[in-house]
This record gives C-alpha cells, structure tokens and sequence, in this order.
C-alpha cells in the first residue's frame, strides 16, 4: 500500500482501455489499495488503475464514508439526468458541468472475484461513471463541447471531498 503518481492529462496512459481483469490475487489486492491510498491522499472521491498507468478495470469509489472497490464493472441500468459540476484528480485546477445519469447499477466483482452490485443516486452515481469511463480510456471533457466550458478552480476548491454546494466540483479521480 502506497501513495502513487496520478497520471495527467497528456500522458497516454490516461487514454488505455483497461483490459478485464481475470486474477484475483496479491496484484490485484495492492492494486486496489494503493487506488485507496493514492486517491484518499489526493483527496478525492474515485481513482481508477489507467490513473495509475495500469490499463485493468479496476477502480475505487468512497462516498459517505463507503469504499467501493469496483472490478470489471459494467452500468447494467440507469436513469434520470443529473447535471452538476466535476473535477478529476488527473485534470487538476479544472472543473465543468456536466450531465451524467442520476441512478445507476453496476455489476462488478471484487477484489476476491465475487460477484457484487452496486445501486448509486446523485453523487455515488456519477462517481461510479466518472471511474467506470476512465476504464474505458474517456474523461469528463470528452462530454463538453468546447474546453473553453471548463472553469478554472483554486487548491480550496479541490480538496473537497463531498459537494458542500452546487458551486464546488465534484473531484473524482
């Protein structure tokens, strides 16, 4: 368990398509806790293995408290839109609204390779998208339609876990 360098913008590693993951042991286990060490060190609320430079469908997700360690997940159902603002750990001093689905389940495995799933609303939700499309190789600009919609957001802003308002980014990895 280990804080590791987030991988930024720029880097090509951020654009792999993690590759699914088939075994379940020490790699996987030190994977998934340096996501929650690196991610809780950041701060923020979700890091996925390419913000690692690790192209497997691994990531992390802690929203109130609850970790969600999330293997080869998949969005087996959503609804409702939810449009809000959002950051990521690798697109530092940026933010942007953007809409997401509002309800989403996803079927995933766990570090042990059981079956689990995971209903998120609001916030959880479009943390569990946000890592889920960084499996996948995409970021939240991918859904502006101009870089100039992105907003410039100060260190104070950043380290926000939880939303205390609609004005302060959702910073997920």
């Amino acid at each position: 368990m280990s804080v590791k360098p987030i991988v930024l913008l720029g880097d090509p590693r951020l654009r792999l398509k993690g590759e699914p993951v088939d075994s379940f042991g020490k790699y996987l286990h030190e994977l998934l806790d340096d996501l929650t060490d690196t991610m809780r060190h950041a701060p923020g609320v979700g890091l996925a293995a390419p913000q690692l430079g690790v192209a497997l469908q691994a990531c992390v997700v802690e929203v109130e408290g609850q970790l969600h360690e999330l293997v080869n997940p998949t969005v087996v159902r959503s609804s409702g839109d939810d449009r809000d603002l959002e950051g990521c750990l690798s697109i530092p001093g940026y933010a942007a609204y953007v809409t997401r689905r509002e309800r989403v389940w996803v079927v995933a495995q766990n570090r042990f390779g059981k079956r689990i799933k995971v209903a998120g609303i609001g916030y959880l939700a479009r943390a569990m998208q946000h890592e889920i499309d960084h499996l996948h190789g995409k970021l939240y600009i991918d859904y502006l339609e101009s870089l100039d919609d992105l907003i410039t957001v100060g260190p104070s802003e950043e380290a926000v876990e939880e939303p205390e308002s609609a004005e302060r980014p959702t910073l997920v990895g």
